[in-house]
């Protein structure tokens, strides 16, 4: 049997992600009020959140830490993505520079990796001795006790992507231009290293997934599925209410006072106006 789609087939497979691209928008657009709404909350009772994103390269977490905060105020909801430590930082007390980066109340971290980066690309990689490994394991669980313990609200996802599925979005990246900058050589490494990170994972989560800071996994091989399934088991664990302000009734502008000259616009450098300007503006 030929493998090749008829014009009905493929017509009907279009107006199929059409409906759900719509449904999709829909829904993200609802979200993303509640969104708000758990902001407004977090804020107004002081609130301590740390959202933690980790997974493989290119499961999708980038786009879903997108879709939370592209309407949220980045003075109560940042993101926090470290580069690799410095000199001085691997010297440190393994936790510290992230300790640096936890929420004051009325704040929502969302850390894109963390600190787990210990128990999967350094211990892969190599970038971690044995007794530095074994320490993080032992030492993670109590660290993360005692930020429960100090009411900050820890919510920990895993993005779990297929090999077949991570293997098509790298193979995306490297034609696309404006995704090309996402594989890193690290990234291309894990590509040759995946039963080696699914062990690190496994013994990872014997470790970590503890009552107080449970794992969530999210499957990841459809990405706008998992956007929607992520943040709303997000909005699941924090009880919140509408603290949404009233709608501001504006008074009557006051009229500009005749007397005020403005300097002359050749004073001023414009940027050039490259697009033209739309029909009837």
């Amino acid at each position: 049997m030929s493998n090749v789609e008829t014009t009905e087939e493929i017509k009907a497979r279009k107006k199929q992600k059409k409906a759900f691209n719509a449904k999709y928008e829909k829904e993200l657009g609802r979200l993303q009020v509640e969104l708000i709404k758990l902001q407004e909350w977090i804020k107004h009772k002081g609130l301590k959140v740390v959202v933690i994103f980790e997974g493989r390269d290119a499961a999708g977490k980038g786009g879903t830490i997108k879709r939370i905060t592209e309407s949220l105020n980045p003075r109560i909801c940042s993101v926090v993505a470290l580069p690799a430590p410095t000199e001085r930082e691997k010297t440190q007390w393994y936790f510290q520079r992230y300790a640096a980066h936890l929420p004051a109340a009325g704040e929502m971290v969302i850390l894109d990796r963390s600190w787990y980066n210990r128990g999967g690309v350094e211990r892969v990689m190599g970038f971690c001795n044995d007794e530095e490994y074994e320490e993080f394991m032992r030492s993670c669980p109590e660290f993360e006790r005692m930020l429960v313990r100090s009411g900050v609200k820890l919510i920990k996802y895993w993005f779990s992507v297929s090999d077949e599925e991570q293997e098509r979005r790298f193979q995306d990246r490297s034609v696309k231009p404006t995704k090309r900058w996402k594989l890193s050589p690290m990234d291309l490494e894990s590509r040759k290293r995946w039963v080696e990170y699914s062990k690190a994972k496994d013994f990872m989560f014997a470790h970590t997934d503890i009552k107080q800071a449970p794992w969530y996994v999210v499957n990841s091989d459809n990405k706008k599925t998992a956007r929607i399934n992520c943040i709303t088991h997000l909005l699941s664990l924090i009880d919140y209410d509408d603290l949404t302000p009233q709608k501001v009734e504006l008074d009557t502008r006051p009229p500009i006072e005749k007397n005020y000259v403005r300097p002359p616009l050749g004073d001023q450098n414009f940027v050039p106006e490259f697009f033209p300007k739309a029909t009837g503006d």
